[in-house]
């Protein structure tokens, strides 16, 4: 059971009414982050348009998708996991890309490389070594992608961090489980 209720959107009002519409036009539902979200219509509409913002941006939304993937379970957020999953999945990326893209990893070299770094974002909460920066560069990633790989990493620890103090209820399909290391 959610610790913060996701909030009905037939009960909705005022600017989270509307923005929930907004996102029911797009994805033909409201999912229950959102409605978790629409307790503070900033928060929202913030999460909006900054995602809206980096879909039109320099990596694309595959590559987004798979950021998004490698920062979740990272996380260990299974809401997240079930939800780009599903997005990834839209956007093209195999269960084989899925699966890569969890372990922060890609058979394109420089996406690849975006994926290690994004982890290593995570991982050292954003204080990278000269090093991890050297790395991704070699591989062919503009200072552009680098900072939009940034600000992946920033708007899925979002939604994971919001998931994991709300507990959100997941509305997709679970996310396959990972393979186990023999």
């Amino acid at each position: 059971m959610s610790r913060i209720p996701a909030l009905d959107p037939l009960h909705a009002t005022g600017p989270t009414a509307q923005l929930f519409t907004a996102v029911k036009s797009k994805l033909g539902m409201v999912p229950n982050l959102m409605r978790t979200f629409g307790h503070s219509p900033a928060v929202l509409q913030g999460y909006l348009g900054f995602s809206g913002a980096l879909a039109t941006g320099t990596l694309g939304g595959k590559v987004g998708e798979q950021i998004a993937l490698a920062v979740s379970e990272t996380n260990t957020c299974d809401y997240c996991l079930a939800t780009h999953s599903l997005l990834g999945q839209g956007a093209g990326l195999s269960p084989a890309a899925i699966t890569d893209a969890r372990l922060a990893g890609a058979s394109d070299p420089k996406t690849d490389a975006l994926l290690k770094f994004a982890a290593v974002v995570v991982e050292s909460r954003g204080l990278v070594s000269d090093a991890a920066l050297v790395a991704v560069r070699a591989a062919g990633a503009t200072d552009a992608e680098i900072v939009e790989t940034v600000a992946h990493v920033a708007l899925t620890i979002l939604t994971n961090y919001t998931n994991h103090v709300a507990q959100t209820v997941v509305d997709f399909p679970r996310a396959a489980a990972l393979p186990v290391a023999v």
